[in-house]
């Protein structure tokens, strides 16, 4: 089997360049890969697409990838910094430097969940006769009507996870789990952080996600600020 482990941050993302798609993981600050963000940010990378549940809060490091310029557009459920003063992403997009793509939560989760499958497209009742259908096909299925929603997938999937062993099988802790799973299999390559690289394999009954999704993994500090 496949050695998965790495060195460092940098060497986890290698092969990200101007203009790709990349998949973020994380609630809040629950699961977020920060020390790869660290390194991704270190890039200074160009026109990025990010697909991620927050745009983040004033100081976390997604935030900061607007704040630096590098994203060109952002897929996501939720584009509102929290309370207070307009966050980086909210004043970009009101000056139209960033675009947006709004998602409800479980439609973003399925639209990964099909782009890992191969799956082209689905059709949801979520967001019909409303805005974030405008443009989108609408069709009827039994007298009820569902809008085609496409699937997501990106050339780097970074995420947040507990434990891997070297062949990359994955454990999560608490709320890692949430958009780990999918995104872990919707990237053409996928880095992950862990808080630790078990010796031997973890046992099978407590994989959550399987070595043949990661392509790299490293073990870093959890750095949640």
């Amino acid at each position: 089997m496949i050695d998965k482990r790495v060195e460092s941050a940098d060497a986890a993302i290698d092969g990200v360049g101007d203009g790709a798609t990349v998949m973020i993981s994380g609630f809040q600050s629950s699961g977020t890969p920060n020390a790869l963000l660290e390194a991704l940010l270190a890039k200074n990378l160009r026109g990025l697409i990010l697909v991620v549940n927050g745009v983040g809060h004033h100081g976390t490091r997604v935030a900061t990838l607007f704040e630096r310029g590098c994203v060109a557009k952002v897929i996501c459920s939720s584009a509102r910094a929290g309370a207070g003063r307009p966050g980086p992403f909210e004043e970009q997009w009101k000056r139209g430097e960033v675009e947006l793509e709004l998602v409800p939560q479980g439609t973003l989760a399925e639209r990964i969940r099909a782009g890992a499958a191969g799956i082209a497209g689905f059709y949801t009742p979520v967001a019909v006769g409303t805005k974030l259908a405008e443009g989108k096909e609408v069709r009827s299925f039994d007298g009820k009507e569902y809008v085609l929603e496409r699937a997501l997938s990106a050339d780097l999937s970074i995420l947040r996870a507990d434990k891997a062993d070297r062949w990359g099988n994955l454990t999560y802790h608490a709320g890692q789990r949430n958009f780990g799973t999918v995104m872990a299999m919707a990237g053409r390559i996928t880095a992950v952080e862990v808080n630790e690289i078990v010796d031997g394999p973890l046992d099978p009954e407590h994989v959550v996600t399987p070595g043949i999704f990661v392509k790299r993994v490293v073990a870093l500090p959890d750095l949640r600020r």
